[in-house]
Parts: structure tokens; C-alpha cells; sequence
């Protein structure tokens, strides 16, 4: 069983490289818009700490995590804005508090899950690492539209490893979610990381194939850019279906970004 302290460390650097771009901004930046329509920097922090109260409740309190999908099902397709929306109405030092206290409120209860344990959540169940990762990539993936919103330029890291794990394991969720056949078999995937260093899964004789750079395949797996401005190539019909529809987060498939020839296309939260 692979020890989650390496991803959990991880996920606490992310939030502190986001924590240092949000920390000093003024009333009118928290206002700024993202390339999510109608998130400001504002909703992009208390989809954050949403989501990771979320997260608290699946590990430490299973039945107010119950209600709260009993709730999610009672409003679908607006449960998440509205908990962006809420938190985007606090003044911004006291949402800033609130996603300070819990994403260390979670990081304490992921440190001390009991080997093993597995917590409900929107999609399948996960362990403490597969939340952890999860955790990670969201944090990184709205620090980018938050980056994007302050024309702050964030240098990739080789913490993308546990995204690029992510989005290989949901391949099949992400053929499933959009109505597709899955594949049958695995495919080979090789990816440079920021460091150089080029990290590969699947059998090395398998017929599809996706190459490129790992930050890349990050921002097509979260849905940051469109397949068309990204350096990843495709051997065999089923991967290059594969990047039309790839996707690393739970619920539903997401529209995706425009390509930068193609504005009309619209753009995920």
C-alpha cells in the first residue's frame, strides 16, 4: 500500500504557492474576473475551501458528508456555484481564514486516516492518497485561472507527477462519462516532467500512444487549455480519442476551454 505522506507534504507546497499569490491582493484584485465565466479570484479560493470542507466531512464526519450529496442531488448543476458563490461573498480576509483553517483541518485528518481507509465521495470512493491527489490537483488547477487572472506566471513543478497519475487512472472514468466505449486495452504513456525526467506508464509495446510534456497533459486533463495548443501526440485511433475527451476531476464532463483560434468554445469553473 503506497504510503500518502508524499502526496499529502505535496498538497500543502501547492496551496502555500497559491497562498502566496492571494495573500496581499486588494479587495479590487479579489474581484477580478478568471477564465471561468463569472468566477472572480474571489470564487476560485471558496470553491478551494468548499471543496475541502467537503473533503473534511468525507474522512471525519461520513453522515453530514451524506447530507450533503442528498443535497448535491437536489440541486444538480448548481451545487458547486452556489458553494463558490456563498464563499465569494465573505469579506476577502475572512475567506482567506476559512481556506487557511481548512485545508490544514484536512491535511491533519488525511495525516491520520488509518492505513487503508477509504471515504465516500461525488464519484467513486477514495483512499487518502487518491483524495490527497485530487485535493492537489484542483489547488493547482484553480491556481492557474487565479495566475492567469493576475498575469503571474507560475513555474511548473515536478509536483504535477500525482496529476499525471491522476489523469491516467481516469481514463476509463473519462471515456464512461462522455458516452464512449472504453478501451480494451492499456495504452503507453511517456511524459517529460519539469525536471526532465520522463515519466512512463503502460506496457511499453502497446499499440496507442501518448508523448508530450507531463505540463501538458496536466492542463488537458484538467480542462486549463484546449488538445489543439498543447505539445502531445498520439499513436493509434482510441488514444487520440482519448484527448478529445480526457478529464482527471469527478461529475460530468466539463466544455472544456477554447483553443486560441477559437474563442466561440466556452470554458469550465
Amino acid at each position: 500500500m503506497a504510503d500518502p505522506t508524499p502526496v499529502i507534504e505535496d498538497l500543502c507546497a501547492e496551496s502555500d504557492e497559491l497562498d502566496l499569490i492571494v495573500a496581499e491582493l486588494g479587495p479590487e484584485q479579489w474581484a477580478l474576473p478568471t477564465p471561468a465565466p463569472g468566477w472572480s479570484i474571489a470564487h476560485q479560493i471558496a470553491h478551494l475551501a468548499w471543496t475541502d470542507h467537503s473533503s473534511l466531512l468525507a474522512v471525519t464526519d461520513v453522515p453530514a458528508f451524506s447530507r450533503q450529496i442528498e443535497k448535491a442531488l437536489a440541486e444538480p448543476g448548481d451545487f458547486v456555484d452556489n458553494g463558490a458563490q456563498e464563499g465569494a461573498r465573505k469579506p476577502s480576509a475572512q475567506l482567506l481564514a476559512d481556506w487557511r483553517s481548512g485545508r490544514a483541518a484536512l491535511a491533519d485528518a488525511l495525516r491520520a486516516a488509518p492505513d487503508g481507509a477509504r471515504f465516500p465521495w461525488y464519484g467513486p470512493p477514495m483512499s487518502t492518497a487518491s483524495m490527497a491527489t485530487a485535493r492537489l490537483m484542483e489547488t493547482w488547477a484553480h491556481g492557474l485561472d487565479v495566475a492567469d487572472a493576475l498575469g503571474v506566471v507560475r513555474t511548473p513543478t515536478d509536483r504535477l507527477r500525482h496529476i499525471v497519475r491522476l489523469g491516467v487512472r481516469t481514463r476509463d472514468f473519462a471515456f464512461g462519462v462522455h458516452g464512449q466505449p472504453v478501451p480494451f486495452e492499456d495504452f503507453r504513456i511517456e511524459l517529460t516532467s519539469p525536471s526532465g525526467e520522463v515519466w512512463a506508464y503502460g506496457p511499453e509495446d502497446a499499440d496507442d500512444r501518448v508523448t508530450g510534456p507531463a505540463l501538458d497533459f496536466c492542463l488537458l486533463v484538467t480542462q486549463r487549455a484546449h488538445r489543439a495548443d498543447l505539445a502531445l501526440t498520439t499513436v493509434g485511433p482510441d488514444a487520440d480519442r482519448w484527448l478529445d475527451v480526457a478529464q482527471a476531476f469527478a461529475g460530468p464532463p466539463g466544455k472544456g476551454r477554447a483553443s486560441k483560434g477559437d474563442a466561440s468554445k466556452g470554458a469550465t469553473g
